[in-house]
């Protein structure tokens, strides 16, 4: 929250729609919603049918009647960039599907709609969550989570349910959805467009990024419904999809966002944001940092490399600058303090009269227990971000420890093998080699207490002399894991293996890790759960949200600049604007577009795609709505519930927004749909798919 005592101001919050509060509702009537609250959610064309899941990770909305989907670029950047090689390079290039038949297919890509969701928090309490202890909840609620799912596949076995905690463990709903796992790539933007400022501008604003992408989602033809990739089935033809608006906007319009934030921790207490900072944030900046450097010289001397690496190198990216850019703001607004002096009024709420009997926060038991966590998450940092997966080699060895495809028959134990796949199209060894040695070392020198160094360092030490670089070109030259053969587990030569032994290192010294935190942390979010409650007892006469946990919300505001330091930010930006930054493409090679995107920006007459107030393109736009990861590509629409474009981007300037949200400087960068549209058209000559969308 706001810091809750300060009250929920109509721009903030991420609210659950079939509970949306009255007082919430009318305010949103009052800044220009026309529809009316049925038709957010419950009515077969709600606003929210439109609005998907886009495979886990992002959000998306439907555009048409045959199931055409628009998402950010970077959300299929993955996608676009399997099907892409030094040949046919779509990342590079831009790709679009003329027919049906060249719609690509993509190996575990799904969308996701959400058909009700429901507080089950009493139905879970009867069966007996509250008298449970906090360490036996998960379990208990997934028992229960798979019982449901079989009663409601019994009834349609297109439908599953997730059952998360909400308000930190002081609610559960329940969410219902189908899934759909056919879904097809239709059309991209070449990288400088769809990925335009690269780092540069990432979370900057004034933005011309054009970061969007097309994909459509296939249907079994008999029914309509999901199904698995088959080149027979067809187009889905959805209840009701988003329109288009082509009329823009202007400051004070409402606007309204609907997808999938992933995680925010409003709630947190001010030891938990010091923690963030200090143990989380910063480690992590620091080490990605080094990987990233290491990453962009490859990338930048060979073509093939980077296509391989430029997903890697984005994923790493985001949240490099998001950390750095969270502790800049936790710093410059003084939140840990403010944190502290509303932490103080609620000691003293809790310790009225009318508390009496209330289990409570210890406050001094909580300063207690993260003070004793502190520099236990700061090693798990480093850790994580050293050796978690991060080039070829630490990710086969942890495979080898999650448990993998064991073949050979089940009878003859000593015959029984894994084979890692052949990916070698997405990873180059000099490239791993020179990171992982890079980052192994770093964590020594950022680990101090030998208590906390893996046992691969002492294998360092003793057989490598303590030169990282000799000992990671070892595990890749010899290591059974990187051979493309069999593996066989009884062999002598799979128990004495480099690579083997290494995975072996990193899971054992996980465990050590994890156990070490286990109690601290369950009793540290014990403690959390209990603050979350006293805010909420508080503040009852309130509307208040819970935070965000990847299960649709809608956030809703009003289009409009900001002011810093006294300077207006521009609300908009234009082509204008685009192809001057291009002109400087020498100085930054992120900022460099192709000849024809000069042409293109450079037009005085853009047609119907001109806003008709400012009779030029506008490119991208700022709305004071509130958003976080997972909200990549959700869709913005006006009081009207028609489209305007696609979030994609924070403000710099608010980058601590998952923890506090800043009513002042807090905005949402959103691509033009027109901007999309003049895209596919003029650049694409995706006639069809313009005819298909039909914007008005």
């Amino acid at each position: 929250m706001c810091l809750c005592a300060l009250g929920v101001h109509a721009d903030e919050g991420m609210w659950t729609l079939y509970n949306l509060p009255n007082a919430v509702f009318q305010q949103m009537q009052q800044y220009g919603f026309q529809l009316s609250k049925e038709q957010l959610y419950q009515t077969d064309n709600a606003v929210k049918n439109a609005v998907i899941n886009f495979s886990g990770y992002c959000s998306g909305v439907v555009v048409s009647p045959d199931g055409l989907v628009f998402t950010n670029h970077h959300c299929g950047f993955d996608a676009i960039r399997e099907h892409s090689t030094v040949e046919h390079d779509y990342l590079l290039n831009g790709f679009y599907a003329k027919t049906y038949e060249e719609e690509l297919p993509n190996e575990d890509l799904f969308v996701s709609f959400m058909i009700e969701q429901k507080d089950v928090t009493d139905e879970l309490n009867l069966l007996g969550l509250d008298k449970l202890k906090l360490k036996d909840v998960e379990e208990f609620v997934d028992s229960i989570e798979n019982v449901w799912q079989k009663d409601i596949r019994a009834k349609d076995s297109t439908l599953r349910v997730e059952v998360k905690p909400f308000y930190e463990g002081n609610k559960y709903y329940m969410t219902t959805y189908r899934d759909f796992n056919d879904v097809r790539l239709v059309f991209t933007v070449p990288k400088s467009m769809g990925k335009y400022g690269g780092e540069t501008d990432n979370w900057m604003w004034p933005r011309q990024t054009c970061d969007y992408s097309v994909f459509r989602i296939y249907a079994d033809p008999k029914t309509n419904g999901p199904a698995n990739y088959s080149k027979d089935n067809v187009p889905y033809h959805p209840q009701s999809w988003a329109p288009i608006c082509m009329d823009g906007y202007k400051p004070g319009d409402f606007c309204m966002i609907m997808g999938y934030p992933g995680s925010t921790s409003r709630y947190l207490s001010s030891y938990g944001i010091q923690e963030r900072r200090d143990a989380s944030n910063a480690p992590r900046a620091q080490v990605r940092d080094i990987k990233q450097k290491i990453m962009l010289r490859h990338m930048r001397a060979d073509e093939a490399i980077r296509i391989m690496y430029d997903s890697k190198y984005a994923q790493s990216s985001n949240y490099w600058k998001n950390s750095l850019g969270m502790n800049k703001c936790i710093d410059s607004t003084g939140l840990i303090q403010q944190k502290r002096d509303f932490e103080a009024r609620i000691r003293q709420w809790q310790d009225t009269a009318k508390n009496t009997g209330i289990q409570k926060v210890d406050f001094d038991k909580m300063a207690d227990l993260y003070q004793k966590r502190m520099g236990l998450t700061r090693i798990r940092t480093l850790f994580m971000e050293t050796f978690f997966a991060q080039d070829q080699l630490s990710l086969r060895a942890w495979r080898l420890n999650w448990g993998m495809a064991v073949k050979g028959p089940k009878d003859k134990p000593k015959k029984q093998y894994h084979e890692f796949a052949d990916n070698s199209t997405t990873w180059d060894k000099a490239t791993d080699c020179e990171i992982l040695a890079a980052l192994i070392k770093n964590y020594r020198e950022q680990v101090t207490d030998a208590e906390w160094l893996p046992d691969l360092y002492k294998t360092i030490d003793e057989q490598f002399h303590g030169d990282c670089e000799a000992y990671v070109n070892a595990l890749y030259n010899k290591s059974l894991l990187m051979k493309g053969k069999p593996i066989y587990f009884n062999k002598k030569s799979y128990k004495k293996d480099l690579g083997v032994l290494y995975g072996i290192d990193l899971a054992d010294f996980q465990s050590k890790l994890n156990e070490a935190r286990r109690s601290l942390t369950l009793e540290i979010a014990e403690q959390e759960k209990l603050l979350c409650a006293a805010v909420l007892r508080m503040e009852m006469d309130m509307p208040n949200y819970s935070d965000a946990n990847f299960t649709m919300r809608m956030t809703y505001g009003q289009i409009g600049e900001y002011t810093l330091g006294g300077r207006p930010s521009g609300y908009y930006t234009t082509a204008r604007s685009l192809w001057d930054k291009m002109q400087l493409a020498d100085q930054n090679f992120e900022y460099y577009a192709e000849p024809v995107m000069h042409e293109l920006m450079a037009q005085k007459d853009f047609g119907k795609y001109a806003d008709k107030l400012t009779g030029t393109m506008q490119l991208c736009f700022l709305s004071n709505n509130d958003i976080t990861g997972g909200n990549s590509g959700s869709p913005i629409f006006n009081g009207k519930g028609e489209l305007l474009g696609l979030a994609f981007d924070g403000n710099w300037d608010s980058l601590a927004s998952d923890i506090f949200f800043d009513r002042q400087l807090a905005r949402t960068i959103n691509v033009d749909v027109r901007y999309m549209l003049f895209m596919m058209d003029q650049w694409g000559h995706a006639d069809r798919l313009i005819k298909e969308i039909n914007a008005k």
